[in-house]
């Protein structure tokens, strides 16, 4: 152990002494070392929650954009729509344009309808079945050394 030096400055306290590194006791410096961690790992998660926070303001309003560029574009959609049924009404009644035009939407909702469910049966279930297989194998892989 060493031993304590005296104090040389004039109305200096005990906490000044130990104010300097090369004058704190091990256990003076473990306490700040532990001290200034816990601070530094507060500050940090501070910083990532304020970092998180605005990332999640940006997200929703882009996603709301989004959600209003989709919105827009059906509205375009149906008016592309009710135009061909109207230039198809130039040649032939409009209940018949109206029809053929219907007749064909709901054919491409139907073949949408079947490559979708095609889709999603393939990803049915929603399981990381490769990376669970592959974790199997690690752990067998891991076991078998360990008895060699």
């Amino acid at each position: 152990m060493s031993t304590p030096r005296p104090d040389t400055t004039a109305g200096a306290t005990r906490a000044a002494v130990g104010a300097e590194p090369e004058n704190a006791s091990t256990g003076e410096l473990i306490s700040r070392l532990t001290e200034q961690l816990s601070t530094l790992v507060r500050d940090e998660a501070r910083l990532a929650q304020a970092e998180m926070t605005q990332k999640a303001k940006k997200l929703g309003l882009g996603a709301g954009l989004f959600g209003a560029a989709g919105l827009v574009a059906f509205f375009g959609l149906a008016t592309l729509i009710t135009t061909v049924i109207l230039a198809l009404a130039l040649v032939m009644p409009a209940w018949l344009s109206a029809l053929i035009v219907t007749v064909v939407l709901f054919a491409i909702a139907g073949v949408l309808a079947l490559v979708g469910k095609k889709d999603v049966q393939q990803g049915a279930p929603p399981v990381p079945t490769e990376a669970m297989a592959g974790v199997k194998t690690d752990i067998a892989t891991v076991k078998e050394s360990a008895r060699r």
